[in-house]
């Protein structure tokens, strides 16, 4: 409740960055070294949303520019995106220690954050990347690899756009087999931008 009630009362995504680095609903934000918020421009018609931050990401205060970061670059860069031109953040801004996954309370507790973040930064498409991502904001109960580079709809509660499910980097990284299945999303996300989505 205290999540949802702060979430609504930013205004910009300064503020909302703001109440998040305030926020002491979480107990992430005690084992992190720093709020992991966004990177790139909020005013992108893409924005890119992963789980979690990883150990060079609590370090550097920005998402995916570890390994996996390293990848989704060239994967935007092959489709003519970069970080000036999409938005990129994580639906929990808290590194968990030692890298372990979010429990179902930590997401949910993020949840209105990343919620308010998306609706703030307003793109006209989104791009869950991996299956909690998916889940989370989606809804989607299905793993990633059947819901992989189909379009859901997605309520940013001003508007709704076009959502699509796609493989996180880090698994690509351990399983380089998929990154063919990933290079369709991505030619999918490219087409969709082409076509005015």
């Amino acid at each position: 409740m205290a999540a949802r009630e702060a979430a609504q009362r930013a205004a910009t995504l300064d503020e909302l960055r703001a109440l998040l680095a305030n926020f002491e609903g979480c107990a992430l934000r005690v084992t992190a070294t720093q709020l992991v918020f966004a990177d790139g421009n909020p005013q992108g018609r893409v924005m890119f949303v992963g789980e979690a931050p990883g150990y060079e990401e609590d370090i550097s205060g920005r998402p995916f520019v570890g390994r996996s970061g390293k990848l989704l670059d060239r994967m935007m860069g092959a489709i003519g995106l970069d970080r000036t031109s999409a938005y990129i953040a994580n639906v929990v801004p808290w590194r968990p220690p030692g890298n372990r996954t979010p429990t179902p309370q930590e997401t949910a507790i993020c949840l209105p954050f990343i919620r308010r973040q998306i609706e703030l930064a307003d793109p006209d498409i989104l791009v869950c990347l991996g299956g909690p991502a998916m889940q989370t904001l989606l809804g989607i109960k299905e793993g990633i690899t059947r819901a992989r580079g189909r379009w859901f709809p997605y309520d940013t509660g001003t508007r709704q756009i076009k959502a699509l499910a796609t493989f996180h980097p880090a698994f690509l990284l351990r399983s380089p087999l998929q990154k063919r299945f990933a290079w369709r999303d991505f030619l999918a996300l490219k087409h969709a931008l082409a076509a005015g989505a």
